[in-house]
C-alpha cells in the first residue's frame, strides 16, 4: 500500500496543544494528517492519536504552526479540541502562601520548596522556574490534594 504525500505547511512556530476527544466518531487519520503537516512524523502522529483515543486526552508539540486558529478549526471540524497548552505564567507566591493562611516556613515544608527560595519569590528576587510554577499553580487550585499526594 502506498502512503499519499502530505504537504507541509512552509513556516511557523513551535507550540504546545493540549488535545481531546470531543466525539465518539473523532476523525483521527484526518486529525494524523494536519499533526504531519504541521511537522510530526507520520510514526509520531499515529502514537498520538493512539494515546488520545486511550486516554481521551494528549499533549503534543508540534514544530511549525503558521496559525493557531487555522490548526484548532480543523481539528475542531474531525471532532478534536485542541488548546494551546502552557505552564502557568506569573504567579503571586506571596498570596498563595497568605490564602492558605501559613508562614513562608511552614509553606516550604508542606510543598517541598526550601524555604530561602519561598523568600527569593516572594521578595522578587528569583522566579519559580516552569515545574515549580506548575505545583504553585496546583496549591493555589488544590491545596490539600497536592500536600495529600505528597504524602502518598
Amino acid at each position: 500500500m502506498r502512503l499519499k504525500e502530505i504537504s507541509r505547511v512552509p513556516f511557523g512556530s513551535p507550540e504546545k496543544y493540549r488535545l481531546k476527544v470531543s466525539t465518539d466518531n473523532a476523525n483521527t487519520v484526518v486529525a494524523a494528517e494536519a499533526l504531519v503537516r504541521r511537522g510530526l512524523t507520520l510514526r509520531q502522529a499515529h502514537l498520538l492519536m493512539n494515546r488520545l483515543t486511550t486516554n481521551g486526552s494528549a499533549v503534543v508539540e508540534l514544530p511549525l504552526v503558521e496559525k493557531s486558529g487555522a490548526l484548532v478549526k480543523e481539528l475542531s471540524k474531525v471532532g478534536i479540541v485542541a488548546r494551546l497548552h502552557s505552564p502557568p505564567k506569573n504567579l503571586d507566591v506571596k498570596a498563595i502562601r497568605k490564602r492558605i493562611g501559613v508562614s513562608q516556613a511552614e509553606f516550604a515544608l508542606r510543598y517541598g520548596f526550601d524555604e530561602a527560595t519561598v523568600k527569593n519569590w516572594e521578595q522578587g528576587k528569583s522566579s519559580p522556574d516552569t515545574a515549580s510554577r506548575t505545583l504553585l499553580k496546583l496549591v493555589l487550585v488544590n491545596p490539600d490534594a497536592v500536600e495529600n499526594g505528597i504524602e502518598a
